[in-house]
């Protein structure tokens, strides 16, 4: 059952409005209905999607099987119909649009060796163009290399922006916070599909060199 209190998309069936007396057919139907309903799938990404696809699929043929063996008959039926809902209410709260920046993974660096130096070169001519999105990506990877650099983080492929935030933050607690809020733009722009502006690209460039002028601690 959904807790007291937690939000329920509109028009999502009350408990007395689904018929007791609930055969198998039924009962997969409603299933059918309830997770192709456009609230699960507006404005939400593809792999979602796919993901609720595969869900119905699943729960369909649940249905069936418990349809000759579900304790209580028509009331079993119905428990499992509003755990269906459930389960879909959850997962569009955790992957939906208000979510969909923070959980969606992607490496910074990517497939390049290039210095910290390089990357903020890149970052600037970025900036200068108006190219802020790229601007922005490239300030990030300047800061994850930095970190690299002074030995504060380990090179290694497939680092979030997040990870790196979290790991840079333990070794430079003073600019934990820069390190936060820039790996929240960057995957904003990035994978959120926000774009960035010029006060975006600003306080990108403050975070770096918030990063390079803190050292690390136990450095003297």
């Amino acid at each position: 059952m959904v807790p007291p209190g937690s939000p329920v998309p509109p028009g999502t069936p009350a408990p007395h409005a689904v018929p007791i007396d609930l055969g198998a057919d039924p009962a997969r139907e409603l299933a059918r209905e309830e997770l192709a309903r456009a609230i699960y799938s507006d404005a939400a990404p593809d792999p979602l999607s796919a993901a609720l696809q595969w869900l119905a699929r699943r729960i369909e043929d649940l249905l069936r099987a418990a349809s000759g063996i579900s304790p209580g008959g028509g009331w079993g039926l119905l428990v499992i119909v509003v755990l269906v809902v459930v389960v879909v209410v959850l997962v569009r709260r955790r992957f939906g649009p208000l979510a969909r920046t923070t959980a969606v993974p992607g490496g910074v660096l990517g497939a390049t060796d290039r210095t910290a130096a390089e990357h903020r070169r890149l970052a600037a001519e970025h900036a200068a163009a108006g190219r802020y999105d790229d601007a922005v990506r490239e300030r990030m990877r300047a800061i994850v290399r930095s970190l690299e650099e002074r030995t504060l983080l380990e090179p290694r492929r497939g680092r979030t922006a997040g990870d790196a935030a979290r790991e840079g933050g333990r070794a430079l607690p003073a600019a934990a916070g820069a390190l936060q809020d820039a790996a929240r733009r960057f995957d904003e722009t990035v994978y959120g599909g926000r774009p960035a502006d010029a006060d975006t690209v600003e306080l990108m460039r403050a975070a770096d060199d918030a990063v390079a002028a803190t050292r690390a601690v136990g450095v003297a």
